[in-house]
């Protein structure tokens, strides 16, 4: 009982960095103007690098252990392609809430991967947590400051939103524990659909948002974000 409810606890701590991000973005004030550009250059460059340490350190690494070469390229090849899907599916609806349903799609596998890591005892279970909670805040802030850009969301509502999709991160993570973790290679999949996805995102979504014209610190961010990922391995 006691693992479970660390369980509940590491899945909500992850998602309710979402509402964490969204109300950092709404009460955002820095003061200069050059200066609150860089720090929002600096945000998104610090959720690229926490994406790719989670799929370079913890995702990828457990994720081909169960599978086959073959396999392990499929699945990741497939999270790619869904995710460009979802990503021009998007564009076509021209929605405001891309930001929110790649934070989603990211957040929901990798809450059932996480659950599954409880349950199987991975060492890595409590580093993908907070991997998770880390990539959840500067996509939380991200989303808010897209949402907020259409008139038709009201900063609370969104917020509010924002706190209940981190109760997805429970529900996914109970899901996993119960259901999957006697199906390693099922998690597995899982885990490598979700890299190709965040993959994509990276290189489609962050990346290119994050540099500013003669500025040169916000790609730091993504060192400082990778580092705080390694530092986790290493430390396992």
């Amino acid at each position: 009982m006691d693992f479970l409810f660390t369980l509940l606890m590491a899945t909500l701590a992850a998602g309710l960095a979402m509402p964490l991000g969204a109300v950092l973005a709404r009460f955002e004030n820095i003061g200069a103007q050059w200066l609150e550009e860089e720090f929002r250059h600096c945000v998104m460059a610090f959720g690229g690098g926490v994406l790719l340490s989670a799929v370079g350190l913890v995702l990828v690494p457990e994720g081909i252990l169960n599978l086959s070469p073959f396999s392990a390229a499929f699945f990741f090849i497939v999270g790619g392609l869904c995710f460009m899907g979802l990503d021009i599916v998007l564009k076509k609806m021209a929605t405001p809430a891309s930001q929110l349903a790649a934070m989603l799609v990211d957040f929901i596998p990798e809450s059932i991967a996480l659950g599954a890591a409880f349950a199987t005892g991975s060492p890595h279970a409590f580093l993908l947590a907070g991997l998770i909670a880390l990539q959840n805040l500067p996509e939380g802030f991200n989303a808010y400051r897209e949402l907020n850009e259409a008139s038709t969301y009201r900063p609370k509502k969104i917020i509010l939103v924002f706190l209940m999709m981190s109760l997805l991160g429970p529900i996914s993570g109970l899901s996993g524990y119960f259901y999957l973790s006697e199906s390693p290679e099922i998690v597995s999949a899982i885990m490598l659909f979700a890299s190709g996805g965040i993959l994509y995102s990276i290189f489609q979504d962050i990346a290119p948002q994050v540099k500013l014209e003669k500025h040169w610190f916000p790609p730091m961010g993504a060192v400082f974000g990778f580092t705080l990922g390694m530092l986790g391995q290493m430390m396992v």
